[in-house]
């Protein structure tokens, strides 16, 4: 595989993650499943199967 395949592979995946993730979070602010909060704690983890990847992102949203 080149390098250029394999650049536009991790990117469609991460714009996938992107999206689908912004969409699960508007949703459950939508749905008022966040309990008069002023900010959101998220955290996401990468992990690879079969190898030892495990990358732990932790962040706050700040809500409407």
């Amino acid at each position: 595989m080149s390098e250029d395949a394999f650049n536009m592979s991790i990117r469609k995946f991460l714009k996938e993650v992107g999206v689908t993730s912004q969409r699960k979070i508007e949703e459950t602010v939508r749905d008022g499943q966040i309990g008069g909060k002023k900010k959101l704690k998220v955290r996401m983890t990468l992990t690879a199967e079969g190898t030892g990847l495990s990358h732990v992102v932790d962040g706050e949203i700040e809500l409407p």
